[in-house]
């Protein structure tokens, strides 16, 4: 502290001297003509002095470091290193990460992992600690997290709050361990994250008498006001599977921006390597008519505050030397990225690649149990079956009834055109359960697709119109450690794998992005229409939070009825 004044007292030169930028202040408001200083990985201060290196921001906007309220790292299927290195040189120096995938198939190692990344790392990452692994009791998850097992993580200084409470009956209900964790999480005085879509009135009351601090769910004015009066704050979600900017955008104004920050909750690395990452969400906030500097406080200090994140959102004496140099307040093109006193980053590019810290205990996490010809065979002796329909562009399904064909009183898929076999496969502790059911609105023919990326506890999904390739792309997935297959008579088309468990690699993500974009076209190209995200839609068809009707390796599941039933519509619940 001592080195720090006298650096910013000009009595020693600083480290680094910002010159001829244009410095966006969030706490006014206002943007200046001025110098900034940095030292010892904080701001100094401003204005003119010594200092033993000078950047010449030559007019360009001086912001604080963009921040990503809340997002799943493994979104992006690669690891932190390659993942930071993505986002770095777009201007996001820190992510309130929730690894609550990670932490569903590895439990407490994942969470260590993540903190070390966080110690090793120059993007700051600050963990949400998983509230719900799993996300129900009727799933087999890899792990199960309960508050005794989150209590040692919780005084971290690289853990800002306790993860997305998904469990919303639980909290309604009074379940003794949900409540458990959210005691534990105020007692630390550190914020409870919420997820409660569309819970309103007297419900939304209950949820947040708790002392659940904000939701990143909200997709309609309502939700969003509703939220906002009764003291929650709203994190604009606008990521690769949720966009809801468009419509929260307009409804942010001067009286309540304060209360608003920025949010992907999923990121991937498709559009992380060609759209960006935060610089993007600021691009389509100032073009859908909110106020330039409005948008980066939401971006940066109010996502800090949100978080708790002590140091970080603004540019001011005392506060982490995290910034980006951008051109304009409307393109946001990010020319240099500083994070902790250190340029990091300049013209799209990163100075210095990174690494992982070890990935002890998060590979070869695929345990099956041995799977027999005829695992995926579905009777259905009354000729009438339950099925999941599935919708373009929507997480929620439909639950119908179809008459359907069989052959020797088995389900055959290639026998009943718009309907394929959908089953889940447990894949963590070798238990031998199997879930098996009918998908319509999926339409792959001639071929099967298994991933290990299967929302939340990441069992191995798989869907195909014959149960010989289905049971081929799972035994793929299974040989690679996890990942996706693609496979047709018998043989594997494409695949990615995922080693790191089952739902990241440590390659780059350009490998990545090349070998997704090859199972799309082959997916597309064998029935899936075009308005169908193949995989995605895949991976949250296990998912029972979600209405109406999922799969799970229990078998098929009501989310309105909030039970297991028959995929045999004639028989008993």
């Amino acid at each position: 502290m001592k080195h720090r004044i006298t650096m910013a007292a000009g009595s020693e030169p600083a480290d680094i001297l910002i010159t001829n930028a244009r410095v966006v202040d969030v706490f006014s408001g206002l943007v200046r003509q001025d110098s900034v200083a940095i030292g010892d990985g904080v701001f100094l201060g401003f204005g003119q002095r010594e200092a033993r290196e000078v950047v010449d921001a030559q007019g360009a906007y001086l912001l604080p470091g963009f921040i990503d309220a809340h997002i799943h790292l493994e979104s992006s299927m690669v690891t932190p290193a390659r993942f930071a290195e993505m986002a770095l040189p777009h201007g996001t120096t820190s992510v309130v990460a929730d690894p609550h995938e990670l932490a569903n198939v590895c439990g407490t190692a994942a969470l260590r992992f993540l903190l070390a990344s966080a110690q090793t790392l120059p993007l700051s990452i600050f963990l949400a600690l998983p509230s719900c692994v799993p996300a129900t009791p009727f799933e087999d998850s890899g792990a199960v997290l309960q508050t005794k097992d989150l209590a040692p993580f919780m005084d971290d200084p690289h853990v800002a709050s306790l993860g997305e409470m998904m469990n919303y009956p639980g909290v309604l209900n009074g379940d003794p361990e949900v409540l458990e964790k959210i005691a534990l999480s105020r007692s630390r005085r550190k914020p409870v994250d919420g997820h409660a879509p569309a819970l309103l009135g007297r419900e939304l009351d209950a949820y947040l008498c708790t002392g659940i601090a904000n939701t990143h769910e909200c997709t309609t004015a309502e939700e969003f006001h509703q939220n906002l009066m009764r003291g929650c704050r709203i994190f604009l979600r606008d990521g690769s599977a949720a966009r809801n900017l468009p419509a929260l955008a307009p409804l942010v104004t001067p009286g309540n921006c304060h209360r608003c920050a920025f949010c992907c909750d999923d990121r991937h690395a498709s559009e992380l390597l060609t759209a960006g990452h935060m610089d993007e969400v600021l691009r389509k906030a100032v073009a859908l008519g909110m106020d330039p500097v409005t948008a980066v406080r939401l971006c940066t200090l109010n996502a800090a505050e949100a978080e708790g994140l002590q140091g970080k959102g603004a540019i001011a004496p005392g506060y982490d030397a995290d910034c980006v140099l951008v051109d304009d307040l409307a393109s946001f093109n990010v020319r240099m990225t500083f994070a902790g006193g250190r340029q990091i980053a300049a013209e799209g590019r990163m100075l210095a690649l990174l690494a992982d810290p070890p990935l002890k205990d998060l590979t070869n996490t695929v345990r099956l149990a041995p799977l027999p010809d005829d695992v995926f065979a579905l009777p259905l002796p009354s000729g009438r079956a339950r099925v999941i329909r599935l919708h373009p562009g929507s997480l929620v399904t439909d639950a119908e009834e179809h008459k359907v064909t069989c052959t020797n009183g088995l389900f055959d898929a290639r026998q009943n055109d718009g309907l394929c076999k959908l089953a889940v496969v447990e894949r963590h502790k070798a238990t031998g359960k199997v879930g098996v059911g009918i998908l319509a609105g999926y339409g792959l023919r001639n071929a099967a697709v298994a991933t290990s990326v299967s929302h939340d506890s990441h069992n191995i999904v798989v869907c195909g119109d014959n149960d010989a390739d289905m049971l081929a792309a799972v035994r793929r997935v299974a040989a690679m450690g996890g990942g996706i297959a693609v496979t047709s008579e018998g043989r594997v088309l494409e695949e990615l794998p995922l080693p790191v468990a089952g739902l990241m690699t440590h390659e780059a993500p350009e490998t990545v992005v090349r070998a997704l974009d090859a199972i799309h076209g082959l997916l597309h190209g064998h029935g899936i229409p075009a308005n169908v995200a193949p995989l995605m839609a895949l991976s949250f068809m296990a998912l029972p939070v979600i209405p109406s009707l999922k799969l799970t390796a229990r078998g098929l599941f009501s989310v309105a009825d909030w039970r297991f039933v028959s995929v045999d519509a004639a028989a008993r619940p």
